[in-house]
């Protein structure tokens, strides 16, 4: 598992910011308690960063109900860590995305997966993964024409 630890933190850094420590240590546990569950149906670091993704977004539903619904942008992520001017910039485009669509780029353009790989990563079907990535590249390209993102 340690092998894997490193592409789960990063991309859930991209979809959780601050969280992404804790929300990878439960994937890692959850994939421990389950490790009958795995059939050897792709591959293992796909699995772990599934339970990784279903976890972010069982988070995310919680604090909305928490919240109690108030006005906000529910797919706006916050993320306090410091970075250079360059990493800033790619996360104020990322997180004007969707949270969807921020995964899916994280998952095929910053971690190299697949397209299948990546959907069995989120659970949605591969055509489905195929529109959250055209779409998310199409909604990135017109941010940074209009220069909302330097």
């Amino acid at each position: 598992m340690l092998r894997h630890e490193g592409r789960l933190r990063a991309f859930l850094s991209r979809a959780a910011g601050c969280d992404a420590d804790d929300l990878a240590q439960e994937a890692f546990v959850r994939a421990w308690q389950r490790a009958g569950d795995f059939r050897g149906q792709g591959s293992y670091a796909a699995w772990v960063m599934g339970i990784g993704w279903r976890l972010f977004l069982d988070q995310r539903r919680t604090a909305r109900r928490r919240e109690g619904f108030a006005e906000r942008d529910p797919d706006a992520v916050a993320d306090p860590r410091p970075a250079r001017e360059a990493a800033i910039d790619a996360d104020r485009l990322l997180n004007q995305l969707s949270a969807q669509e921020r995964a899916a780029l994280t998952l095929c353009f910053g971690h190299g997966w697949s397209h299948g790989e990546a959907a069995e990563i989120m659970g949605v079907p591969l055509g489905t993964l195929k529109s959250l990535v055209l779409r998310g590249r199409a909604k990135a390209q017109k941010l940074i024409g209009e220069g909302v993102v330097p």
